[in-house]
């Protein structure tokens, strides 16, 4: 149990010490106490909560330090959350509203957005369901030879490509198009588009396959791309403004990002556990290479049973006080648009 006085040290030591960056010593702690209370007195508390590995001292002389282990119980039972103001919410709503009908931009927007309102590297992961399949595919003419292709998937991936035709799109070519995606390309796995289904095609074109070939390679090329896992970054510079604290450890951590499989690991191995959203502070992560960083993630289920996640990652001294409150907020927005677009 720790008293109500050891509690009130700990509280303005963390405070300082996410404002500042610096250490705080006894001296600095009694002034700012309610109560009076001697030097000595604070030292041999300070010395109490260094015991119980709540604080650290970089220097015999110098002051104290938070421990990692102390922002776990800080967040848990100290800060006082700084709630978003009607403002803040709007804006955010408004900003990720923009995308709502498209789960793959609405959750990169969102990544953005973690990394802009906290400073740290924001990150999204639209994670592969092999059960995924074509719902639907369009050829828009785009002028001279060219034209775009758009799929849509029963998973909400929606996938373009500009592509070069050599043969007028007529009348003809569209309806020749339209059958072969209905008969062999609608409701097929994304996983089986390969060029053997596309070899089948003679069976429905004939000779006109091979004007339909770089409309169908296309296809081939977006369904192969749909069909992964993908992780998107946003940020990732700003952990540079957090090196005081991290260290020579940014650059292992900018590194560790740049494989992007680790990361995505992660995601899916937190989307199938039983939570729904967490916060991994210091040793708590599950990852070695982010043992020095507070990661946040949130698992998201939409759609015909897709799943994403969406977090960021920064240092342990972030301002916990106003970076909770509207991660949670992102996180409830997104939850809610991608629920009611599908």
């Amino acid at each position: 149990m720790i008293s109500e006085r050891r509690l009130a040290i700990l509280n303005l030591i963390i405070e300082h010490y996410i404002q500042t960056g610096e250490p705080m010593g006894s001296k600095t702690l009694c002034s700012l106490l309610p109560y009076s209370v001697s030097s000595a007195t604070v030292r041999n508390e300070m010395a109490y909560l260094s015991q119980i590995g709540y604080l650290e001292q970089r220097h015999t002389s110098g002051g104290r330090i938070p421990s990692k282990a102390s922002y776990r119980y800080y967040v848990d039972n100290l800060m006082e959350p700084q709630e978003l103001s009607d403002y803040e919410k709007s804006i955010i709503s408004e900003l990720l509203s923009v995308n709502a009908g498209d789960p793959e931009r609405l959750l990169t927007d969102a990544a953005a957005l973690l990394s802009q309102y906290t400073n740290c590297t924001g990150f999204c992961c639209l994670l592969e369901d092999p059960l995924d399949c074509i719902q639907g595919v369009d050829l828009i003419p785009a002028g001279n030879s060219k034209a775009m292709l758009v799929m849509l998937t029963a998973g909400s991936k929606i996938k373009s490509s500009l592509i070069n035709i050599q043969k007028p799109i007529s009348d003809d070519f569209r309806y020749l198009f339209y059958e072969v995606i209905k008969r062999l390309f609608a409701g097929t796995a994304l996983s089986e588009v390969n060029i053997a289904l596309i070899q089948r095609c003679v069976l429905i074109a004939g000779e006109k396959v091979f004007d339909l070939l770089p409309v169908l390679t296309s296809l081939c090329s977006l369904c192969a791309e749909a069909s992964k896992s993908k992780l998107v970054l946003e940020g990732e510079t700003n952990l540079l403004s957090h090196g005081e604290e991290l260290g020579n450890e940014v650059y292992k951590i900018l590194s560790f990002m740049t494989d992007k499989k680790r990361l995505t690991d992660f995601s899916k191995s937190f989307a199938e556990s039983n939570a729904k959203q967490a916060m991994f502070i210091g040793d708590e992560n599950p990852l070695y290479e982010l043992k020095n960083t507070t990661t946040a993630v949130s698992k998201f289920t939409y759609g015909r049973n897709q799943v994403a996640t969406l977090g960021f990652i920064g240092s342990t001294r972030i301002d916990y006080e106003k970076i909770i409150p509207v991660s949670e907020y992102i996180f409830s927005t997104v939850d809610n648009l991608l629920a009611n677009n599908h």
